[in-house]
């Protein structure tokens, strides 16, 4: 396999795709809980995470990648899985004790974990002044963005789904740096992407089972329509673009721009929900887009 062909900054196309990515990452929580009406959470996470594998096993039948060839990636690749499941196992749970908006600020802390753990591995990736003050610029924004929700009233036993989404986001930050750092940054990204799907394939509905769900196909069409974009758009072609953009840019500034998902979250649930805009959105959104810059300046 030729050399990965990596970049040292953000150009117009990365920054295209992970904008559009997180707008629909922000719009995914909203659609889990909408389907947990209805659906088993770690039951919803199995039919999910099994219909993406079978998606992405076409994609690379149609495409010729070989993703059992033996290539020395099995033990990176099962360790890269089982945080991805890990994460998600959580996702799924967090979001039956706390409200999307405010699981999603937990879970996008993921960032700080990679600016922390990364350099240690990979000197290149090491943030500079400047960008870590560009860091915490987008840190504090979102904590404005949600600070009226952790003043106000919460729901019975809250701290457990925050709590969720904070563990989530520190798996999803080791998943970036065992990506990083194993041989599985050798693969493709199809294959790298196939090793955290299937996975958590196999996971998901083990754990479904020693938690007592309830399995069914008897949905209403709102329901499958969640997971049908949880799958096809969420697990498959956004995470799939994800794993391809690791290999490509630098992980650390792909990671600051996460935090406009809980921004667009907040967003959806203005214009979903009929939540008000406040004057916390208006400055979050002006402090993340500041805080990109920043940390997306090489010099």
């Amino acid at each position: 396999m030729s050399p990965v062909q990596r970049k040292d900054h953000l150009d117009t196309l990365a920054i295209t795709l992970l904008v559009a990515c997180c707008a629909f990452w922000g719009f995914q929580q909203i659609l889990i809980k909408f389907a947990s009406r209805e659906i088993p959470p770690l039951w919803q996470a199995s039919v999910r995470m099994a219909g993406a594998t079978l998606l992405l096993w076409l994609w690379c039948q149609v495409r010729g990648v070989q993703l059992f060839a033996r290539d020395g990636t099995l033990r990176g690749g099962l360790l890269v899985g089982l945080l991805f499941a890990g994460e998600f196992c959580l996702i799924y749970l967090g979001l039956q004790h706390t409200s999307a908006s405010r699981l999603t600020v937990f879970l996008y802390t993921s960032p700080f974990w990679v600016a922390l753990l990364l350099p240690r591995f990979i000197t290149a990736e090491k943030l500079r002044r400047i960008q870590w003050i560009g860091l915490g610029m987008a840190f504090t924004a979102v904590a404005v963005a949600f600070s009226e929700a952790f003043l106000h009233s919460s729901m019975p036993g809250q701290w457990k789904g925050d709590a969720m989404g904070l563990a989530a986001g520190l798996l999803w930050g080791l998943t970036t740096l065992a990506i990083r750092t194993t041989k599985v940054a050798s693969v493709s990204a199809e294959k790298s992407l196939f090793y955290q799907l299937g996975v958590t394939a196999v996971v998901t509905p083990l754990l479904s089972l020693a938690l007592g769900e309830t399995w069914s196909f008897d949905y209403s069409a709102t329901a499958w329509g969640s997971v049908f974009l949880q799958t096809a758009v969420g697990a498959f072609a956004s995470y799939l673009t994800w794993m391809w953009m690791l290999r490509h840019y630098p992980a650390t500034q792909m990671s600051t721009f996460t935090f406009l998902t809980p921004l667009f979250a907040l967003v959806f649930g203005v214009l979903l929900l009929g939540e008000p805009l406040t004057l916390q959105l208006v400055l979050a959104l002006v402090g993340v887009a500041a805080g990109i810059v920043l940390v997306s300046r090489r010099t």
